[in-house]
């Protein structure tokens, strides 16, 4: 377990990007906090980028704009489409990755890849494209890895539908996160998978089978597995707060990870924006298809983490946790991110006394600032 630091009053020092005994100060007033970069596992885009719109420059442009919600690394996630867009989404996911890798970047870095779908259940497909969900195939798995150049990192699909186990074993034989979403499984159907290595619920509560009690589903074994980490969305929206408080009550905060969801309309006044090509309406904090599926978020992460604090009355050290160090664990680098020791990569976040962004650094470079 890794005991999460907020520092206050201090200097940090940062050489070479990472956070060091000595090097370049960063003086962290008295008042003020400084926590490990946020890490942002699935979002599909924001301030008018679209990860499906498989634009390099939108995707670079959203790179920069995350910092300004704390997010220092993330996963731009792709939609049920064709394999066509997908590879497409994957291409241009990719050429940025590589040029911010290899450039200094001003922006938030790209850990790689989260597929949601195609390899989900109709039933659940919430804002997924009926007519491009596809049945768990392991040999299309196979040929995503190879053109993703073993960048993806996590799958949402529906392991009911996985007959064999085929497919989670060409996910876990390529270090990828299985993860269970817009799933009708059972209990005993999830309770195998874990078994197979299942490991993650996404956007939990949402888009797969409830808790009942007589036929427990997905929502179920998220509560009754350790080995399953769940997302969740804290907007007050896809989970009223009480149902966050009781997930957090049962679940902890070591296996809670927040992520945003995040749509095209995120930061954006309210009108018509797109989710992987469909049509959304985003009134408020809120975005939903043209028949009120509610289609992704409008959330930052900086509120995910101002509003798990308030809904469960957790520590700003316990929602860290669950917005930094456990992503990290998640997406196997903790090693360099996740945290403020020292080694690190000098991601950090410098929060004021009401917990709003003051400056983001990416590998020790200020890349936004509140002004």
């Amino acid at each position: 377990m890794v005991m999460i630091k907020v520092l206050t009053d201090t200097t940090i020092y940062i050489k070479d990007g990472k956070i060091a005994d000595h090097g370049e100060s960063l003086v962290i007033e008295k008042g003020c906090y400084a926590v490990p970069g946020f890490i942002d596992e699935h979002t599909h885009g924001g301030y008018g980028i679209d990860v499906m719109d498989t634009d390099y420059e939108g995707l670079r442009n959203l790179t920069n704009k995350l910092p300004g919600e704390g997010v220092t690394a993330f996963l731009p996630t792709t939609m049920t489409a064709s394999l066509k867009k997908i590879r497409e989404a994957i291409d241009n996911t990719l050429k940025v990755k590589n040029h911010n890798d290899n450039n200094e970047s001003d922006g938030a870095e790209i850990i790689g890849l989260h597929l949601e779908g195609p390899f989900i259940n109709k039933k659940y497909k919430g804002a997924q494209a009926e007519n491009y969900i596809l049945t768990p195939d392991s040999e299309i798995m196979k040929e995503l890895i190879k053109h993703s150049h073993n960048n993806i990192k996590k799958v949402t699909y529906a392991p009911e539908l996985d007959n064999k186990f085929e497919f989670i074993k060409c996910l876990t034989n390529n270090n990828i996160i299985p993860s269970v979403g817009h799933s009708d499984g059972t209990f005993s159907q999830i309770e195998i998978a874990v078994e197979k290595g299942l490991s993650s619920v996404t956007h939990f509560h949402n888009g797969q089978s409830p808790h009942h009690h007589r036929e427990p589903g997905v929502v179920t074994a998220g509560f009754t597995f350790d080995e399953l980490g769940v997302e969740i969305i804290c907007d007050g929206i896809h989970l009223h707060k009480d149902t966050i408080k009781a997930v957090y009550k049962i679940k902890g905060r070591e296996k809670i990870i927040l992520i945003t969801d995040s749509m095209e309309a995120k930061g954006l006044k309210d009108g018509e924006y797109k989710l992987g090509g469909q049509k959304v309406i985003k009134i408020g904090n809120e975005a939903r298809l043209e028949d009120t599926t509610l289609a992704g978020s409008c959330l930052t992460m900086i509120d995910a983490v101002k509003n798990i604090i308030k809904f469960t009355g957790c520590t700003l050290e316990d929602a860290v946790t669950m917005a930094s160090t456990n992503p990290a664990r998640n997406l196997n680098i903790l090693h360099r991110k996740g945290s403020l020791d020292k080694g690190k990569d000098c991601d950090i976040v410098i929060l004021d006394n009401k917990y709003n962004i003051v400056k983001t650094l990416c590998k020790g470079k200020v890349v936004f600032e509140n002004r």
